[in-house]
């Protein structure tokens, strides 16, 4: 008895062929730009930028509690989710003067090597992209109390953006040692 359908595999066979006719071809490969991202902040005149990995959290100024028997800059320990973060002025490191409190001041957390540790900043900026033709050996004119920290800079719309890098932060002896 002659069968009006056609064999199984003449069938997959045409059903391929008019899949491939009708097939739309890959897409171009573009190029994707190098992209490097950190937190922008600022600290008096300068516009520093911390490296993505650096950052863990962005907090409001949490409630303190003040650490007896050390240095000024040292703000006290905050209890943030369970953990215990200290709160280090940046500014009263590095200068000597504290950071004046306002609405727009940030802590920056990281953790380095197991150390927990809060920077007190005047104001973040946000999340920032820079491209790598942006990069730039020229660091910014910065204090020299400054420059141990700095990686690096971005040029960006007429204005240095200096990398701040906070895990040389916490690994300087002097940072690390708040006791009177």
């Amino acid at each position: 008895m002659p069968s009006s359908h056609p064999e199984p595999f003449a069938l997959l066979q045409s059903i391929e062929r008019r899949c491939l006719e009708h097939a739309v071809g890959l897409p171009m490969l573009v190029e994707v730009e190098d992209v490097w991202s950190g937190v922008g902040f600022r600290l008096g005149r300068h516009r520093l930028v911390a490296p993505l990995a650096e950052v863990v959290e962005i907090l409001e100024i949490p409630p303190v509690t003040k650490v007896p028997m050390t240095k000024s800059w040292v703000k006290g320990i905050a209890n943030v989710r369970g953990n215990l973060l200290p709160i280090l002025d940046l500014n009263g490191f590095l200068y000597g003067a504290p950071t004046s409190i306002a609405p727009q001041c940030r802590v920056l957390a990281t953790n380095y090597k197991g150390v927990f540790t809060g920077v007190l900043v005047e104001e973040v900026l946000g999340l920032r992209h820079f491209r790598e033709e942006e990069r730039t050996s020229v660091l910014p004119s910065i204090d020299e109390a400054m420059r141990p920290f700095m990686k690096r800079a971005f040029w960006r719309d007429g204005e240095y953006w200096g990398v701040f890098s906070l895990h040389r932060l916490v690994e300087t002896p002097t940072f690390m040692q708040v006791a009177i």
